[in-house]
């Protein structure tokens, strides 16, 4: 006892002498990032973290008189999520409905508007943005494309009717146009700055240049050889645009001078399809085929057809008298994993997913996996970790497992083809996902380096 008295004794002489100097704290950075109370008062001590005026000599933490700024010991203000602000959030946006889903899928549409769900607590339920007020009596637009940016903070929601733009700070609808009546609109996305939409017209010849912030429409991208516009792709940089028919023609086009560039055929109807990184390859699902083909954009010609084993589909595709879901062919779904290193394709014949390995000089099937139901669209969620599936699955990137699934309100499962996954942090986008599964350059740049 005589020697654990000492050393307090001599632990406590310590602190009170030379250890003092330790404990003593010039004002912590974070209480001088203000110089006026909230009422607008100058402050000649230190404001605290509450912008509350409190004398400078106060301020320093000693021994005699220990200090902290006011609720820095609150839990609430460690990390990310902190204090009584609106914390940080990775949310998936579905549109709804959004894809045929009356008649490709069982059980319910989902009804109209954005459903919203929270992706850090399993895909619980946060609320359901009102888009149109629809009567009863009529059927409800389909949702034809879904882009978002983080420069004006603005999601972007096309249907074959109009084209609107909502606020996701306050969800409010910020601006909506119909243009000429009977061409609005198709799949759209919009350019890395934010200024720029790029929008198929609703099932005619030609593609929309429309101003982002406003909706005002800038000019047209004229597309005759791609007829019945609908699928299309941005390059990353925003200045090239790929526009698919509902034919075998996509038109090549200069965003910047709203001018179509070439065009690349392929051999049957084109459906989903992606482009990579660099806008130097097309890859795309067609008619009739469980695979894909891919096109060198450069030379503008078709280099490989991918096709799934023969087993897996060609004698079930035969035959006339079976019926899939799959909006009329063996595939409706291409994505590829930001680095590139793989490309996920739907399977409507077996109603899952064949994965193909992409690092070599042509992707090579590696693996299937299940799904609850058709999944006709594939879209990777943010740093590739996740995949979001149309039949409301969400699966492991890494695994290929099932391990999550989208549901609305009401517990129906959330069969949409237009969402996305987004990261917000006090009410601003801080970053988005691309609807059509591009190779991001930044991830592929960091994946070949570790080579």
């Amino acid at each position: 006892m005589r020697y654990r008295t000492l050393f307090a004794l001599a632990a406590t002489t310590i602190l009170a002498t030379s250890g003092a100097a330790a404990w003593a704290q010039e004002t912590p950075p974070e209480q001088t990032r203000f110089t006026t109370t909230p009422d607008g008062k100058p402050c000649d001590g230190v404001l605290d973290t509450a912008r509350q005026c409190i004398a400078r000599d106060l301020t320093r933490n000693t021994l005699d008189r220990p200090y902290r700024p006011a609720g820095h010991s609150d839990g609430r203000l460690a990390g990310p999520n902190s204090g009584f602000g609106r914390r940080d959030r990775r949310l998936v946006y579905s549109a709804t409905p959004g894809g045929h889903a009356g008649g490709q899928y069982p059980g319910s549409t989902n009804g109209i508007g954005i459903i919203v769900l929270d992706a850090e607590k399993e895909y619980s339920f946060v609320k359901r943005i009102p888009t149109w007020d629809v009567p009863a009596s009529m059927t409800p637009e389909e949702v034809a494309g879904v882009s978002a940016s983080p420069a004006t903070n603005m999601i972007y929601l096309s249907t074959r009717g109009r084209l609107a733009a909502f606020d996701l700070a306050t969800d409010k609808k910020v601006w909506e146009n119909t243009y000429t009546p009977g061409t609005c609109c198709e799949r759209g996305q919009v350019t890395p700055d934010g200024l720029t939409l790029v929008v198929g017209s609703d099932l005619k010849d030609f593609w929309m240049v429309i101003d982002a912030k406003t909706g005002k429409l800038k000019g047209k991208i004229d597309a005759p050889a791609s007829m019945f516009a609908h699928n299309m792709a941005l390059s990353a940089d925003g200045k090239t645009v790929f526009m698919a028919p509902n034919g075998n023609t996509i038109t090549v086009g200069d965003v910047a001078k709203m001018k179509a560039t070439k065009t690349i055929t392929f051999s049957d109807h084109v459906r989903v399809f992606t482009i990579n990184h660099d806008a130097s390859r097309v890859y795309a699902n067609l008619n009739n085929l469980l695979g894909f083909e891919i096109a060198d954009v450069a030379t503008g010609k078709v280099i490989k057809r991918i096709e799934a084993p023969d087993f897996m589909w060609k004698a079930q595709w035969a035959d006339p008298t079976k019926r899939f879901y799959g909006h009329g062919g063996p595939v409706h779904g291409i994505a590829m994993s930001p680095d590139e290193s793989e490309i996920w394709v739907v399977d409507n014949i077996n109603y899952g997913v064949l994965v193909y390995d992409n690092t070599g000089e042509w992707p090579v099937l590696k693996q299937t996996f299940k799904t609850t139901h058709s999944a006709n669209w594939i879209n990777f969620g943010l740093d590739g970790k996740l995949v979001y599936l149309a039949s409301g699955d969400v699966v492991d990137a890494k695994t290929k497992e099932i391990v999550g699934h989208m549901n609305d309100e009401f517990g129906n499962p959330m069969f949409s083809e237009k969402y996305l996954e987004m990261s917000f942090s006090n009410g601003k986008l801080q970053r988005t996902v691309n609807q059509f599964g591009h190779g991001i350059p930044e991830a592929v740049k960091a994946r070949l380096a570790q080579k």
